[in-house]
């Protein structure tokens, strides 16, 4: 089976700015546990032959320690137009189940919630993204500059998105779907952006 999807991801985290995951291979959280929302817009995206185009989803989680003990509680939000079929692709590149880069965090998904059905809009450019879908996940970052006004970068971090990671704090992050519920306002916690190309 082949597959690919590429476009543009965000996300924000509960860890404080800088989140010590990607840093630490996922041995340290700033809290003791995470809590996350990945967002992910679809450029262009095909699945055995199904196109993918313009679908947009987001995959929360929460982890009951650091996140390289596992067991990961995650969900599934899609946009309202994505179709059981277009559904049951997102949901098998998100769980590893097809290969790709999700499949090397699989074994630390203990258990998948299920999927949600929202509409989704996925804004930004340059450094600044946000991404609110119905009332279940409302999240907005601002890229982090250097002292030469540059956007900064980790590099090399083996993230499952991309390899290179913008640093970002969160201006907002509120969660609440799948039993989660979060809501952060306060500029401290963490935020990531980049492009992604995901194929398996």
């Amino acid at each position: 089976m082949s597959w690919q999807i590429n476009g543009s991801y965000m996300e924000t985290c509960n860890c404080d700015y800088l989140c010590p995951c990607p840093l630490t291979g996922l041995s340290t959280t700033t809290h003791g546990f995470c809590l996350f929302a990945m967002a992910f817009n679809v450029e262009r995206g095909s699945f055995d032959g199904l196109a993918l185009d313009g679908r947009r989803f987001i995959v929360v989680g929460h982890t009951p320690g650091n996140m390289g003990a596992g067991n990961w509680s995650v969900g599934l939000i899609v946009d309202e137009e994505t179709d059981s079929r277009q559904q049951e692709a997102l949901a098998a590149i998100v769980s590893g189940e097809v290969g790709g880069p999700m499949a090397n965090l699989a074994p630390l998904m203990g258990h998948f919630l299920g999927v949600e059905s929202q509409p989704i809009a996925f804004e930004g450019s340059n450094g600044s993204w946000s991404v609110k879908a119905g009332s279940a996940v409302d999240q907005a970052l601002e890229g982090v500059a250097g002292l030469g006004g540059e956007q900064m970068y980790l590099d090399n971090v083996g993230h499952p998105v991309n390899n290179r990671l913008a640093l970002a704090t969160a201006k907002r992050s509120h969660l609440h779907a799948f039993g989660f519920d979060w809501d952060q306002e306060d500029g401290r916690n963490n935020g990531h952006f980049a492009p992604f190309d995901w194929r398996g």
